[in-house]
């Protein structure tokens, strides 16, 4: 049976760094899908007239936009979200460190997990490439809950073997067979998939990086995912640990982990030679602005990414990031490009790409969901504002598009989010 969602409806199915006309919008629109999958997308009417025994869902309270792609976020560090006052590597060893070691607790483990996959979907968040923990029962306990969530995640054992607690760090073959069993276990079972997830070259020899590149090869469709360039205490360190690397990027380079399933968080102090690569190898990045910004590591050089060719999403990277929203997130991004030098001038449409189909196309997803294109899985987010806030003052005033996507990023919280749908099913509703 086909359902007909009437709302109003936005999405990108062209890439807006690249075409003036990548949005589409509908003031009062409909998605037509059946069997979770999208059969037609247009004006009510004209969806209507086509489809007349379909079931239709008024909801044109609401503006539907594709379900919200996270391309980094870290599910043990809810808890730190808002440890002021330090840069990254004294917040890793103060604050986040202490706080993943909990994780080794698996009733603990079990409560962060089903909390952060309720907090996702209460964020709109459909989509999420979420780094792990370091106890493989936390690992399980993290696919179970996004099993039972129904939301599309990647995810893995994050492995380490120096320069972090004891407790946190493991040999390279333990590394390789716990990640094993898990990519076993998870990989392909519903909309579940593994990721790969050295911490960062810090934490990593150059024998874990190879017991990576091992598991990366072993099954079609995982993910790679770490961290790159964020701080240049961070890069420094590196550079010490790794004196025959031409730089950062080549710490993955050279142990044959940058491929278009990788996906590196940050990017911030990148040579342009570093960039050329990058894009050489289809390697994406995720854009975490408001966690650059916290942690005082830099902003991310938009403008060269593009040039360069370079993919790209948006990640929340909580904990340093603040907090789950991508809503919250565009924003942000907004702000730092607009006072970067040679900063890149970004409008609703980018952002709206950035949150939903940039993400899901540097996950690889790209065939499959960040847009309402027809044959897409029906993975949808409806925003409301609520009665008598100053979002919906300002919406019930907005001349077009531009100004109607500008007021959901600058006030549009996860308040508003009032259901999120993956492939049609209902993942998330607001009770309040």
């Amino acid at each position: 049976m086909t359902t007909i969602l009437r709302a109003r409806v936005a999405h990108t199915p062209r890439d807006p760094f690249q075409h003036a006309d990548a949005l589409e919008a509908f003031d009062d629109g409909a998605i037509a899908y059946a069997d979770g999958t999208i059969e037609a997308l247009g004006a009510f009417g004209e969806i209507r007239r086509a489809f007349p025994d379909a079931v239709v869902e008024d909801r044109r309270d609401c503006i539907a936009l594709p379900g919200f792609v996270d391309t980094h976020v870290h599910f043990p560090q809810i808890a730190v979200i808002g440890a002021m006052g330090l840069q990254l590597l004294d917040w890793l060893d103060q604050r986040t460190l202490p706080e993943e070691a909990r994780m080794a607790d698996p009733a603990h483990a079990r409560a962060t997990a089903e909390r952060f996959m309720r907090l996702l979907a209460a964020n709109g968040t459909t989509t999420a490439l979420v780094f792990g923990a370091h106890f493989p029962q936390a690992q399980h306990a993290l696919f179970e809950a996004a099993d039972e969530a129904g939301l599309r995640i990647a995810s893995g054992l994050v492995v380490s073997d120096r320069s972090l607690r004891p407790d946190l760090e493991v040999t390279p073959d333990v590394a390789y067979a716990t990640s094993r069993e898990l990519m076993d276990r998870w990989h392909g079972h519903g909309r579940l998939r593994y990721a790969v997830s050295p911490r960062f070259s810090v934490s990593c020899s150059e024998a874990m990086l190879d017991a990576c590149r091992t598991l990366l090869q072993a099954t079609p469709g995982v993910l790679f995912t770490s961290h790159v360039n964020e701080s240049p205490g961070e890069i420094a360190f590196v550079r010490e640990l790794f004196p025959a690397a031409r730089d950062y990027v080549d710490t993955y380079e050279r142990a044959g982990l940058l491929t278009d399933r990788s996906v590196l968080a940050h990017n911030v102090h990148v040579s342009d030679d570093e960039l050329g690569r990058l894009a050489g190898s289809r390697c994406a990045v995720a854009h975490c602005p408001s966690s650059n910004a916290f942690l005082a590591s830099g902003i991310f050089p938009m403008a060269r990414h593009v040039a360069a060719g370079v993919r790209f999403g948006m990640g929340t990277d909580v904990g340093a990031g603040t907090g789950l929203s991508m809503l919250k997130e565009a924003l942000v991004a907004y702000h730092v490009q607009m006072v970067r030098d040679e900063g890149h001038m970004l409008g609703p449409a980018q952002l709206l790409h950035l949150a939903t189909a940039a993400g899901a196309q540097a996950l690889g997803l790209g065939e499959r969901c960040g847009d309402f294109t027809l044959g897409k899985q029906a993975d949808i987010v409806l925003v409301k504002a609520p009665r008598g806030s100053t979002l919906e003052a300002v919406l019930e005033e907005a001349p077009d598009w531009g100004a109607t996507l500008g007021a959901l990023f600058t006030l549009a919280r996860e308040e508003c989010i009032a259901e999120a749908r993956v492939a049609g099913e209902t993942v998330y509703t607001r009770t309040k």
